[in-house]
């Protein structure tokens, strides 16, 4: 095959089957009904099961995004696994997970954040065109684990999800990616942060609580840099596709909060009914939610040959990044 392209062979996702509604973490909290729905979007969201690892959640969504790839999913070249809550610190998870999954090709964790399937799918778009391989990419993340659960900035957002995407070869050159953008802005790197455990305070065992779990510092600044940084790469992304914002046909944003990827569609001139939305049932797994809005409107039937996709994304550290992406069945 003459490689012009990468395109979406496959896509699965996993939820773990603990749903946990709103109104049991505003009873805990104290808050009045509806406060969560109101400034998130969130309605519900799962937490994995005591005994479930990161690699167990990962291994579903992986099988199912495999099994809908085939034939494409037997010449799987790399294994990119985005997450922020690997099974160990050392070694990376990535090599397990293409164990289990009876790969033995390249296996790497990336720990971009919220953003970091965005970077995975850049970085798997140039490792299929240039050897004509396969990647299988894995966004997953058990953040129940790492957030405090008597602190409302943290415990009402975020959620445990695994999804797949099964990216091949293509010979269309009509298609795939068309154009991205990435950014960061290191001047924010304490905003959104886990701060025990690396070689600045490795004694885990020593540290405050709020050390131990995801800490948001200024939910304020957080919220107006998500919303700029977004907007400015999804910008950056239609102009080097040569795509206005009307074209497209989804836009898939990070499901951090309704309210900001609400606002970057507003700001981009994107109509909200083109938005794809998971955050209300499956709240912010980080980088997992975009390939689980996607599998999930694979499912539905609400993808097809030829549209035109926009996915942003912004995480801690801050980075930043957005994909225009033309899907193709062939």
């Amino acid at each position: 095959m003459n490689v012009r392209s990468a395109r979406i062979a496959g896509l699965g996702h996993y939820v773990p089957e603990h749903r946990i509604e709103n109104s049991v973490l505003e009873q805990d909290f104290g808050l009045p009904a509806g406060w969560i729905a109101r400034r998130t979007g969130i309605k519900a969201r799962r937490w994995a099961a005591p005994e479930q690892a990161l690699t167990d959640i990962a291994v579903e969504a992986a099988s199912s995004a495999l099994a809908r790839a085939q034939p494409e999913a037997n010449d799987i070249g790399l294994v990119l696994l985005a997450t922020s809550t690997p099974d160990h610190l050392l070694p990376p998870s990535a090599p397990l997970l293409a164990h289990r999954l009876g790969l033995t090709c390249g296996a790497i964790d990336l720990t971009g954040a919220c953003s970091g399937f965005v970077y995975a799918l850049l970085f798997a778009d140039g490792f299929v065109k240039t050897t004509g391989k396969s990647v299988l990419i894995v966004a997953a993340n058990i953040l129940s684990r790492r957030i405090n659960k008597a602190d409302t900035t943290s415990a009402v957002l975020f959620a445990d999800a695994a999804a797949a995407m099964v990216l091949a070869p293509s010979s269309r050159d009509d298609a795939g990616l068309l154009g991205s953008s990435v950014m960061s802005d290191g001047s924010l790197y304490d905003m959104i942060a886990i701060k025990a455990g690396g070689t600045r305070n490795p004694d885990i065992s020593a540290a405050e609580l709020e050390d131990r779990v995801i800490r948001i510092k200024d939910g304020k600044v957080v919220f107006e840099k998500a919303v700029k940084l977004m907007t400015l790469c999804s910008e950056q992304a239609l102009g080097r596709a040569g795509i206005k914002a009307s074209q497209i046909d989804h836009f898939i944003p990070h499901q951090a909060n309704a309210r900001i990827f609400d606002l970057v569609a507003e700001n981009l001139d994107i109509d909200p009914c083109r938005t794809l939305r998971s955050i209300e049932e499956f709240g912010n797994s980080s980088a997992a939610t975009i390939p689980l809005t996607l599998s999930l409107a694979a499912q539905d039937g609400h993808l097809a040959d030829g549209q035109l996709l926009l996915m942003s994304a912004v995480g801690a550290g801050f980075t930043g990044g957005a994909i225009v992406f033309r899907m193709a069945m062939d």
